[in-house]
């Protein structure tokens, strides 16, 4: 089996896992403290694996290390408001939104990377994928109640506008690691660092809210994060964007698991229901 289906496959099972542990144990604090921390600890994680690497910062093209930095501040947002969203949301509506973001890199690889037309297969996944969104919404009343939610609701417009900045950041991922040829663990070090200093601002103020036992914790989920990024950098060197972000994103479906049977989550079978359908679509959309 391919290389990197198998750590695009890791890392949404280690992603799911981390979103719903973020809700269930982190929640209550604040996000941007709580990413600060824990995107320092990333770093520091893993700087002995990107060392042997940064020294090619010194050669790589202006326009290159643009990107680089782009895609790093890009990462920091995007992160930054699927945690916001989680944060006041639940994790089974929350991630299924948040995790559209295939639709979004499609139509950024028809455009950029000259791939092939949109097939039958791909308009039928948009379709699943709008019902899934369609069907977490859904509570009662009008038919066109459930949109109006979605764009109006925080948590939902919060995780609407990570899959845009994500979808973003997957088809710069593919620039970075297939166009430009960068190593993986000098995309990943990077990134880490555009996230930590997005959440910088924020998070210094808010930093003494996190009580102190909880500190030297958010250090250690560091290298969760840190794992999981490398092994989506090796998804997006081996696969074309928009497949290697359809695998990842399904990390959706587990999150919305654990969080209806460990954080009791209402409307469960809805919602996973809804995961399941906005997953498949997505996949359609990536394999057609």
């Amino acid at each position: 089996m391919n290389v990197g289906l198998l750590a695009a496959l890791a890392a949404a099972l280690l992603y799911g896992c981390y979103l719903a542990g973020y809700k269930h144990f982190f929640g209550d604090y604040p996000a941007m403290a709580y990413l600060l921390v824990v995107e320092v600890g990333a770093v520091v994680w893993y700087f002995p694996v990107a060392a042997p690497h940064l020294q090619d910062l010194r050669t790589v093209p202006v326009t290159s290390l643009a990107a680089l930095l782009a895609v790093a501040a890009l990462t920091g947002l995007a992160v930054a408001a699927i945690l916001e969203a989680l944060r006041r949301g639940d994790v089974s509506y929350v991630t299924p939104l948040g995790k559209l973001v295939p639709l979004f890199v499609l139509p950024l690889e028809l455009l950029y990377f000259e791939a092939a037309g949109v097939s039958a297969l791909q308009a039928g996944g948009v379709v699943l994928a709008t019902v899934g969104v369609y069907a977490a919404n859904y509570e009662s009343g009008s038919l066109i109640d459930p949109f109006r939610r979605a764009l109006s609701y925080r948590p939902a417009q919060l995780a609407l506008a990570s899959a845009a900045a994500f979808a973003l950041v997957d088809a710069g991922k593919r620039l970075l690691l297939q166009e430009l040829s960068l190593a993986p663990e000098l995309v990943v070090w990077v990134s880490l660092v555009g996230v930590a200093l997005v959440a910088a601002p924020l998070g210094v103020r808010q930093y003494g809210q996190l009580p102190r036992r909880t500190r030297p914790v958010l250090f250690l989920v560091g290298a969760v994060v840190a794992l999981g990024d490398h092994l989506m950098a090796l998804g997006f060197a081996e696969l074309p964007a928009s497949v290697a972000s359809s695998i990842v994103n399904a990390q959706a479906v587990v999150a919305v698991l654990l969080g209806g049977l460990v954080l009791n989550e209402g409307s469960f079978a809805q919602r996973l229901g809804a995961g399941v359908l906005t997953v498949v679509g997505v996949a359609f959309v990536a394999l057609g």
